[in-house]
């Protein structure tokens, strides 16, 4: 509602853009785009449903994975009609108050998925450096109030950001760089000072983001510290090796999300291909490579996901063998 009461036209669009100067091309290029947003849907969703039926992976650490692959999956649903849109059917307009929608979404699961990587960054101190209290302080309980926490943290900072947008009116018929709406790409297009609202994003980037990666680096320097002291070396390398998938994790979220942001607010003169390029990586990399990462190099969340898949299997082929003993007349063979 706060949205839609804009004072901007309902008749005023943007053009979206894929990748600019390839637009013959585009068929092309999204069939590998098609294929990273299958691995994405599959891999996230393959997360979430094993960690919410097997018993043995009800414990923090496996919480936080699958509440990171549920904002994947968020992220990747959120942008994936325009995308496709663009690249498959040519679809670039978009009303604006479309895309000030989107680029909300896009906006709170970017913020969601950083705190998400702080909580992860959280379980992996206390259970190095703190792993006799580990299981009596990080209960079921306690990563459901860390979960909620979360989710009170992007309400209470965004909710300004749309009090913000309410009063913003931008200017129709602009072309994009994205195939999806990002703050900083829309708020050139403002009849007002642009300067405000991108020094207004910065400043929210920032403070969440930027709070939440010096947590993140704190936590593994009082890991490593700890680490250090361990004077076993195979014991140093079996409580880093547990860091592994979370550090993958950080580096593949925090390095496109700083380029592009980056690309649009200091460096004007970036060639919009490159920006393009950015916006795909800050898009596809953290959903495509965080359950791949994690399917890799945790032993038990590849044995769970084989064990589903190979559970959904037995299941086709006895229906199969069932359905294989009705006769032509309709009637149930019991040979």
């Amino acid at each position: 509602m706060l949205i839609s009461n804009n004072t901007t036209s309902s008749s005023s669009y943007f053009f979206l853009t894929a990748f600019p100067g390839l637009e013959l091309v585009h068929t092309w290029i999204s069939i590998p785009i098609c294929c990273l947003y299958t691995v994405a849907l599959l891999g996230n969703s393959a997360i979430v449903v094993v960690v919410t039926a097997e018993r043995s992976l009800h414990k923090p650490m496996y919480y936080f994975l699958s509440m990171l692959s549920a904002v994947d999956l968020g992220l990747t649903i959120t942008t994936l009609p325009t995308v496709l849109g663009v690249l498959w059917f040519h679809a670039r307009e978009i009303s604006i108050k479309a895309c000030l929608i989107q680029m909300s979404f896009v906006h709170v699961f970017s913020f969601l998925e950083s705190s998400v990587l702080v909580a992860m960054a959280f379980d992996r101190y206390m259970a190095i450096c703190s792993p006799l209290k580990y299981a009596m302080f990080l209960t079921d309980t306690m990563s459901l109030v860390i979960g909620l926490i979360i989710c009170m943290r992007q309400v209470i900072f965004l909710f300004p950001c749309i009090l913000v947008l309410n009063s913003v009116s931008f200017q129709g018929g602009q072309e994009l760089s994205h195939p999806f709406c990002f703050h900083p790409d829309m708020i050139k297009f403002t009849y007002s000072n642009p300067w405000v609202s991108s020094f207004w994003g910065m400043f929210l980037q920032l403070y969440l983001n930027g709070t939440d990666m010096l947590f993140i680096l704190f936590s593994y320097v009082l890991i490593l510290r700890t680490v250090l002291s361990i004077v076993a070396p195979q014991k140093q390398r079996k409580a880093l090796s547990t860091c592994v998938c979370h550090i993958c994790a950080v580096t593949v979220f925090y390095v496109p999300m700083i380029s592009l942001s980056l690309a649009h607010r200091l460096f004007s003169s970036t060639p919009r291909v490159i920006c393009s390029v950015l916006a795909n990586m800050y898009l596809l990399l953290p959903p495509v490579l965080n359950p791949i990462i994690y399917s890799l190099k945790t032993k038990v969340i590849r044995q769970a996901i084989f064990q589903l898949f190979q559970f959904k299997g037995r299941r086709d082929s006895s229906v199969r063998s069932l359905t294989g003993r009705w006769d032509t007349r309709g009637q149930f063979s019991s040979t």
